[in-house]
């Protein structure tokens, strides 16, 4: 069971990239991949979330995405019904943007930092005074999204409905109870109005607010009796005023304010804190928050987008038409989008010069591979695909002294534990493989290498320049080849079929002004 988002944020202010991938083998993808496939640029691209728990859902989801299809489907289905029912799909806005108003007050009130009586705020973090307030809209936030959702029509899907469900049970919980009041305080615990209907020890009854009528009163009576029984005279020769006030100020403010505060309103926000009920509902108001993010990109991307086929085979399979990388692509009318079908084939190789378009067109591989698993839309004029248990992406790795092991080894070491960790429903892209070796030994790895992801099954494509490697797979029809098109000295950004057996190194050097005529000029200037 995933971690919710509010036991990711126990011991830090409520932040949206609190989740982390999770150990090579245990997830869909790990860290290396998170940072190679740049999972936070696709968060960014996707990301229309209307409050920081939609927000945090939606960052969590790219993190850990799901390898269920049947999970997969229900989110599909749910964000189908959203989108072809307007009276529903305004509801849920409604329901989302009410709470993104009040969210911050929940926060405030579970994670801020109390000044004590008399402190100034000058953070958003910190509370002013005793904090009745805060803890009144703190617990509004929830109140009001339960209320909201049970006067709502309940929809059809079984992830929508779930969301709902989800919801709808937080009224039945023990938290919900305390936010509606009334609250006793006892020497051992705070009950709520269920738990005291059979207790008989003393409690006290706490209301938020500094202003206790039966004290008050009881108050202004002890002082008044003492006003009429004084003779002596001395407590009438003080003006009224100052009698009656100054009591307050001194002693029934700081008491009464510093009571509730520190016995009620602490106590009270630690259990909302650490409670699940509290916790599955954000979630469940995150993930509604998500599902119309995943609309919002669509309608905003500027490209074709759709719901991938998801499908369920023995091994990986992709089949993309117009593919379109969900980064690059965004509000770019100009890019290029690429087809690719992997059906029975396992082994795609990829040729071409640097800046010709390889790794672009593999993160769009990638990219929509991993938004499919979350259950949104990708950019793409029709997508069909086979969920992968997981998503790697090896490129070249800086090795470090403590390695020992080199710059080869290093990368050999990476390589070895996504072998290890794949299956044949897993989808790895290799970024040039044995780097640091010689041609002769970098050709048997290599091969080597290959051969055994082929053997696993799953879908493997490699960016290479090394054109002999891809000849001996195509030879052995093992090997599907793709090269990086050109037309008139340039990259076109497709992928056509065949094997590139030029670098382009003179282009991208004049690129960068650092060919051999410029090599030439910059000594003839320096003489």
């Amino acid at each position: 069971m995933k971690e919710t988002i509010l036991q990711s944020w126990q011991d830090i202010w409520p932040t949206v990239k609190s989740t982390r991938p999770l150990n090579t083998g245990e997830g869909v993808i790990d860290e290396s991949a998170f940072n190679t496939i740049e999972v936070d640029k696709v968060f960014d691209a996707v990301n229309y979330a209307a409050t920081t728990v939609g927000q945090a859902v939606l960052f969590r989801s790219l993190t850990q995405p799901s390898d269920s299809i049947d999970e997969i489907k229900a989110k599909q289905k749910a964000v189908e019904e959203l989108r072809n029912n307007p009276a529903l799909k305004e509801r849920v806005e409604s329901i989302v943007q009410n709470a993104a108003s009040h969210e911050k007050n929940f926060y405030l009130l579970l994670f801020g930092d109390f000044l004590g009586s008399f402190g100034t705020a000058r953070d958003p973090h910190e509370i002013e005074g005793y904090g009745y307030l805060q803890y009144k809209r703190g617990i509004r936030f929830l109140t009001e999204l339960v209320a909201q959702v049970q006067t709502s029509e309940p929809p059809q899907s079984t992830y929508l409905k779930t969301l709902f469900d989800n919801i709808k049970a937080f009224a039945d919980s023990r938290s919900y109870s305390l936010m509606e009041g009334p609250v006793y305080i006892t020497e051992h615990a705070i009950q709520c109005k269920e738990e005291r209907k059979h207790a008989f020890s003393f409690a006290v009854l706490f209301k938020p607010r500094i202003i206790k009528p039966v004290l008050l009163t009881a108050i202004f009576l002890i002082v008044w009796l003492l006003r009429q029984f004084d003779p002596a005279g001395i407590i009438k020769s003080i003006p009224s005023e100052a009698v009656f006030f100054a009591p307050l100020l001194l002693l029934y403010f700081p008491i009464v304010g510093g009571f509730d505060r520190d016995s009620c309103i602490i106590p009270l926000r630690n259990e909302y804190k650490k409670s699940l009920a509290v916790a599955e509902t954000l979630d469940a108001l995150g993930q509604l928050d998500e599902l119309l993010s995943f609309i919002k990109f669509a309608e905003n991307f500027g490209h074709s987008t759709v719901l991938p086929t998801l499908i369920d085979t023995d091994h990986h399979r992709i089949s993309l038409s117009e593919a379109i990388n969900p980064v690059l692509g965004k509000d770019n009318n100009a890019y290029v989008g690429n087809d690719l079908v992997l059906d029975d084939e396992k082994l795609l190789l990829i040729t071409g010069p640097n800046s010709g378009g390889k790794t672009a067109f593999c993160k769009t591989v990638t990219q929509i591979q991993l938004l499919a698993q979350i259950g949104c839309y990708v950019p793409a004029q029709s997508a069909t695909l086979t969920v992968a248990d997981r998503i790697f992406y090896q490129v070249p790795e800086i090795s470090h002294l403590v390695d020992g092991e080199g710059r080869f080894g290093t990368e050999l070491k990476r390589t070895k534990d996504i072998f290890l960790a794949t299956t044949a429903k897993s989808l790895v892209v290799l970024d040039e493989l044995s780097e640091g070796t010689t041609f002769e030994e970098k050709m048997e790895s290599s091969a080597n290498v290959l051969n055994g992801f082929f053997r696993k099954g799953n879908t493997t494509i490699l960016i290479t320049h090394n054109h002999q490697l891809v000849d001996a797979f195509v030879r052995q029809r093992t090997g599907i080849p793709k090269q990086v098109e050109f037309a008139d000295d340039a990259p076109t950004h497709k992928l056509v079929f065949g094997i590139s057996r030029v670098s382009h190194a003179d282009r991208v050097a004049k690129k960068i002004g650092f060919s051999k005529e410029d090599i030439d000029n910059y000594l003839a200037d320096s003489k």
